[in-house]
């Protein structure tokens, strides 16, 4: 540990683009194989530590909290899928989840009870997540497919944080672990009919999925061959099958287009077929339903509308199901046998609308709180009545209920234990409109202890993301208890960018009007201001990834309006990033950032508020970044480079940061380090807020 921050060398480098010289002096951080970048991210570390090393006792208060209200031997409710229920345990002082069946008894139709986490008389372990991880530093699991036989299980596992996964086939009759084995791969994959052969995804250099390829069981992985692949830069590529189990999808996108072909289920071996080929501008996705594929999409329809075609020819005219309404975004379709039912959110919330296909009447299914989250859950039969959905709000902890389709009677499976005494009413949820510079309304979430005042004393953590059409919908958290419960305001800003209000809501905080992202941030947080419920000096803000950008970009343009700002995996270096097409993912974000490789415009929009290029000599707010180092998404060296240059630039700033050395964009792998990461992160934002004893 170390009471002095490092310093890091300065190595100036020159890049012009569009006739603009600029100099960066701490480009050579990009280089992981370099000794000397990892000795400066570790003495980070050792200055972080060493800065926080005050906040031990309360950052082990603050785990002990969230373990103590977590029931650590739990099981979620058990899915029917063909013979057997399926779910997954988790065991007191075990990091990983362990994957399990039982076969359903005759006459069984509720799922059988998980009310004590014990395991279920019959179980059959398919796969022990901390076995797995046994030895390692970090786990994940990418694949998780059963045949429909329900005889074999595709898995992949990662063991480096860099979303590369080796695929493996089980033999759940024997439980042999095939000799197959094909690494590299990526997430989804899909069975045939039989289970004889196995669709899986491959990345090119730039961490692109671009490739399907086709194995069959039991052959060696020279011998699969590619299904499709995709050329252009700009798409991704994903393979699943239908619920109906007849159909394997290949679906093909972009940001803002996509293409969908499919292949039968039971002839493997076939070539894929389009459903109706890629055109600028038009997404769409496809459920099959009988003789017909049903058709999501947002052709003349920015906000989404339902359409059907059939199965035999699918290039024919799309005809209408269910038209486009302005302000109502459709999200998914789920198609049973006799009902199908829409995802869908409407004023700033998510909802769910159930349609008969027999011509019977269609219903949305209500939930009295004011704020919340509502969706699909696992849903694997084709031939049901019931429909799962899990719901949660800022205040209600994670809820699994089964809907019948029928009679819209909703029955609740299990919530989310929540030991220790907690009680709901201890909290109250509000909904505040910021209005932005230009006049537009941006809904805030907030959650807090009752009756706290409104008088500006209140300390407040106000989070944000606000990018590609990713909405932060309310959520219940057992970590946030410890803040509220210390009389912290926990607040989400709804911002554009963000899906929260629909399809125009992502349009008007994308590519040139990015900035809207940020100023809406700054709005809300000035608004929460001048209603009372903070004041600037008990403000921190929070944000990952693209909100990472968000903390950086607001830190820059508004750096008076927090105390404090935590920033995770944080996209701070977005325009070298978006310069350069042989990093991941730098093709395919053109169209959510712009292309500043060939449009100065754009070029010069992104220079205005990238993070990094606007650090400047002034008073910020205290920082704390967290990145990894196999991060394949948010590289870490943005982070490093943008913390490197507040030092150097801002050196008055109270600037933290620490990298996991052995994970990726989700930080630890394991549910216990991950508790003892938000604990960190917590511990810092009470002491900073005053609230530390």
């Amino acid at each position: 540990m170390t009471s002095q921050p490092p310093i890091a060398k300065r190595v100036p480098s020159e890049r012009v683009h569009h006739g603009d010289t600029v100099v960066d002096e701490y480009a050579w951080l990009q280089n992981k194989d370099d000794p000397e970048t990892i000795a400066y991210l570790e003495a980070e570390n050792a200055y972080t530590e060493g800065a926080t090393a005050h906040l031990g006792t309360l950052r082990e208060t603050l785990f002990d909290e969230i373990k103590l209200r977590t029931q650590e031997t739990d099981l979620s409710v058990p899915t029917r899928k063909g013979g057997f229920w399926y779910y997954t345990r988790t065991i007191e002082g075990k990091q990983y989840g362990v994957h399990c069946r039982r076969a359903v008894a005759i006459g069984e139709v509720d799922p059988p009870s998980t009310q004590h986490g014990a395991p279920l008389a019959g179980e059959e372990v398919l796969l022990d997540g901390n076995e797995l991880a046994a030895g390692k530093e970090f786990f994940a699991l990418g694949t998780f497919d059963i045949s429909p036989d329900a005889r074999w299980l595709a898995y992949s596992c990662d063991f480096d944080g860099d979303e590369r996964f080796t695929l493996r086939i089980k033999d759940l009759l024997t439980g042999e672990v095939l000799a197959d084995e094909i690494p590299n791969t990526f997430y989804g994959s899909a069975w045939s009919a039989d289970g004889s052969t196995l669709f899986y995804i491959t990345v090119d250099e730039a961490w692109r999925p671009y490739r399907v390829w086709r194995h069959v069981r039991g052959t060696t992985a020279a011998e699969d061959q590619v299904v499709f692949e995709e050329p252009d830069e700009r798409f991704w590529v994903g393979v699943d099958l239908t619920r109906s189990e007849k159909f394997i999808v290949v679906d093909v996108h972009s940001k803002i287009t996509s293409e969908v072909h499919v292949i039968p289920a039971d002839q493997p071996a076939s070539p894929p077929r389009v459903i109706a080929p890629r055109e600028q501008g038009v997404e769409y996705s496809v459920e099959h339903h009988g003789h017909r594929f049903l058709i999501l999409h947002n052709r003349g329809a920015e906000d989404f509308a339902l359409a059907y075609t059939s199965v035999d020819t699918p290039g024919a005219d799309w005809t209408p199901l269910l038209e486009h309404e302005p302000g109502t975004r459709l999200l998914q379709v789920d198609a049973f046998a006799r009902h199908m039912v829409i995802s869908l959110r409407r004023n700033g919330l998510t909802g769910l609308r159930v349609m008969p296909f027999d011509g019977g009447s269609s219903y949305d299914i209500e939930f009295p709180e004011p704020i919340y989250s509502v969706g699909p859950d696992a849903n694997p039969e084709y031939d049901t009545a019931t429909f799962r959905l899990h719901y949660g709000s800022l205040v209600t902890p994670e809820s699994v209920y089964d809907c019948n389709l029928e009679t819209g009677e909703l029955t609740l499976r299990k919530r989310k234990p929540v030991l220790g005494g907690y009680d709901p009413e201890r909290y109250e949820q509000h909904r505040e409109w910021a209005i932005a510079e230009d006049g537009t309304r941006v809904p805030i979430s907030l959650v807090c202890l009752r009756d706290t005042p409104r008088d500006g004393s209140a300390p407040l953590l106000l989070y944000g993301y606000g990018s590609y059409e990713h909405a932060i919908d309310p959520w219940f958290s057992i970590a946030r208890l410890s803040l509220l419960d210390r009389g912290v305001v926990f607040a989400v800003a709804h911002i554009r960018g963000g899906g929260e209000m629909g399809r125009r809501w992502y349009e008007d905080g994308k590519l040139l009007a990015k900035k809207n992202t940020f100023t809406d941030f700054i709005a809300c947080a000035e608004h929460l201001v001048k209603v009372g419920w903070t004041g600037t000096d008990r403000l921190v803000a929070r944000g990952g990834s693209a909100g990472g950008l968000l903390m950086g970009a607001v830190a820059n343009m508004a750096p008076d309006a927090f105390a404090g700002i935590v920033a995770q995996v944080p996209f701070v270096d977005a325009l070298n990033s978006i310069l350069d097409p042989s990093l991941p993912l730098t093709v395919t974000e053109w169209e959510e950032w712009g292309n500043p490789l060939d449009d100065p415009d754009v070029y010069a929009y992104m220079k205005s508020y990238t993070p990094y290029e606007n650090v400047a000599d002034r008073a910020y707010p205290a920082i704390l970044a967290l990145t990894s180092l196999n991060d394949t998404r948010v590289l870490y060296h943005e982070p490093a480079k943008w913390v490197a240059r507040l030092r150097a630039t801002a050196p008055d700033t109270k600037v933290l940061m620490k990298t996991e050395m052995g994970a990726g964009h989700g930080g630890p792998s394991g549910r216990y380090d991950a508790w003892k990461e938000e604990a960190l992160v917590n511990a810092w934002v009470l002491d900073l807020l005053g609230r530390a004893s």
